[in-house]
């Protein structure tokens, strides 16, 4: 039995990762096709010198940098209120947002701004990419900063506001240094979730405000280019790097 779940376990690891490593074996091949022709560093040369590609890649660090920060700091506020009053109903409603299609969150987030932007005279852009991604990823924060606070001992915040405490003191000096851990690492889930999302940022861009996956997706459509398999490799790699981290943060 034993075997039979190792033997297992294997299969649906190389399910999961063979495609990767397969991208990132073909990333330094010399030729253009799925041959093997010789390593070659010439496909990750040639998209660190591809101007659309680096302001691609600027607009989605400028957009997931901003995003985290406005998702940690709503999400983990957010957070701290459900712990200390357990509305359930609230809890539960988190849910939505994660189980919403993509395309139909981006539909309706479409729809507000164009409703919105009559009034305010204002255009798509990287603000309302940034808001977009605001939207869903306040929600991952909430549920990774509220598991961390399940595990925190409430007695010490009201033995703080005993001994003559606000409620701020108690909160920033005895709540808050015990969820670093969890919101550092809700804060790198959130920048890898907005980093890498493609359907809902597609409907919100503007004409000026392309992200790295838009680009990729218009350069992998136009047929097969070993720049698609450098630049998705560094991607890859980069944001499972993140995540590795933020698991081990997110424990207690």
């Amino acid at each position: 039995m034993n075997r039979l779940l190792s033997f297992s376990a294997v299969l649906l690891y190389a399910f999961l990762h063979l495609p990767l490593l397969v991208l990132a074996a073909f990333s330094f091949n010399q030729g253009r096709l799925t041959v093997w022709q010789g390593f070659s560093l010439r496909w990750y040369e040639a998209a660190f010198h591809d101007g659309q590609l680096i302001e691609a890649a600027l607009n989605s660090l400028v957009i997931a940098f901003a995003a985290t920060a406005l998702a940690t700091a709503i999400g983990t506020l957010c957070a701290y209120g459900l712990w200390k009053h357990g509305s359930r109903t609230f809890t539960l409603s988190l849910s939505l947002s994660l189980v919403t299609p993509e395309i139909v969150m981006g539909i309706s987030l479409l729809a507000l701004f164009q409703w919105a932007f009559r009034f305010l005279g204002a255009h798509l852009g990287l603000h309302t990419v940034i808001l977009a991604h605001v939207s869903f990823c306040v929600a991952f924060v909430v549920i990774v900063v509220l598991a961390r606070l399940r595990t925190f001992d409430a007695a010490l915040e009201e033995a703080a506001l005993d001994l003559g405490a606000t409620h701020f003191a108690a909160f920033y000096r005895v709540t808050l240094p015990n969820l670093v851990p969890g919101i550092l690492s809700a804060a790198l889930l959130a920048f890898t979730i907005s980093f890498d999302d493609y359907v809902i940022t597609s409907l919100v861009a503007g004409v000026d405000s392309e992200t790295l996956p838009m680009v990729l997706y218009a350069i992998a459509r136009r047929g097969a280019n070993p720049v698609v398999n450098a630049i998705s490799t560094i991607i890859v790699f980069g944001l499972g790097a993140l995540i590795l981290v933020s698991e081990r943060l997110r424990k207690p």
